[in-house]
């Protein structure tokens, strides 16, 4: 967990740099974009430099961070040409908006002029924007709980309303995702306090985003993959059961052959505490890349939730329909 510091009364500071520069460099190695001129992919970074964290003041939440940000790209031609270039990023900050960004892409100077720079000017600069538009929504809501101090008369103040997505009740406690091994979710009035921690995955799959898609929310589909009985609703709302009841839980939001996001949880975590998952399915041409983010996992159980995912979910699906 990032370290937090006392600045003075009723003011609480925490330094998330380490935490924003892994996600980062995770987002923008995921760009990747394609076209009538070829492919281009960023390859690495070069340049991460800057800072985050997080105030509370008096019961209210500021966020500053600062990055300047330079990244190298490989384009492939159609007849399978390499050229190489740069994205420059100057002003990720608190003060601009995703929109608001300066965003610069071109080639190396060796290089010879090329389509594919017309294609990263045209898609790639969108797609860069994306991603750290992403990392503004990630910061926030993995850290707007963990971060209210009592107030004046001893309440603890409501976080913003942009957090409320990434609350989970159970009857006895309210649980709180936060960054790695948080261990100050916000309790009900009454109850225990349950640590919990975040985590990413990505995983490729031999198929189309529809396919994969289908894969997750039909029950017929489940059944071939957990090689179990499954029960699956497959729609908004619906709930799901798979091996014999150790996986439970609920679709809270579904954009065909896009997203899903769901409530989830094993049978042998704290009665009636789920996690929250998103799994964003992108469209690589002749695969698609999965990303998932997993909030709110007991601590502790960070590493068997990413084996059973990696086992009973990835692996799985791949050894059954050989994708």
């Amino acid at each position: 967990m990032p370290p937090t510091s006392i600045t003075g009364i009723g003011w609480t500071e925490r330094d998330v740099s380490s935490w924003s520069s892994d996600l980062l460099r995770q987002l923008l190695l995921s760009v990747r974009v394609e076209g009538p001129e070829g492919v281009c992919q960023v390859t690495d970074i070069n340049k991460l430099e800057g800072e985050a964290s997080i105030n509370n003041r008096k019961g209210k939440l500021f966020y500053f961070f600062e990055w300047q940000l330079k990244a190298n790209w490989l384009g492939t031609s159609c007849s399978g040409v390499k050229y190489r270039g740069t994205v420059d990023v100057s002003n990720l900050s608190d003060e601009n908006n995703e929109d608001d960004l300066d965003i610069s892409v071109s080639l190396c100077r060796d290089q010879p002029s090329t389509p594919l720079l017309d294609l990263m000017k045209r898609s790639g600069i969108k797609e860069v924007r994306k991603v750290l538009g992403r990392y503004t929504h990630e910061l926030k809501s993995e850290f707007s709980q963990g971060m209210i101090l009592p107030t004046a008369d001893g309440q603890k103040s409501s976080a913003p309303a942009l957090s409320t997505k990434n609350q989970v009740k159970t009857c006895k406690t309210q649980i709180s995702s936060s960054t790695k091994s948080s261990s100050s979710p916000s309790p009900c009035s009454t109850g225990v306090r349950i640590s919990t921690c975040s985590f990413l995955l990505t995983e490729t799959f031999l198929t189309s985003p529809d396919e994969l898609y289908r894969t997750f929310i039909s029950q017929e589909f489940a059944q071939a993959f957990t090689r179990s009985a499954a029960t699956l609703d497959g729609w908004r709302g619906g709930r799901f059961q798979l091996l014999d009841g150790s996986i439970s839980g609920e679709f809270t939001d579904l954009v065909p052959d896009q997203r899903i996001e769901m409530r989830w949880r094993f049978r042998s975590w704290p009665n009636e505490h789920y996690a929250t998952i998103s799994l964003e399915l992108v469209d690589q041409g002749d695969e698609t890349e999965l990303r998932m983010v997993c909030r709110g996992v007991p601590a502790g159980e960070e590493e068997t939730t990413k084996e059973g995912w990696r086992r009973f979910y990835f692996q799985a699906i791949k050894q059954t329909f050989g994708f």
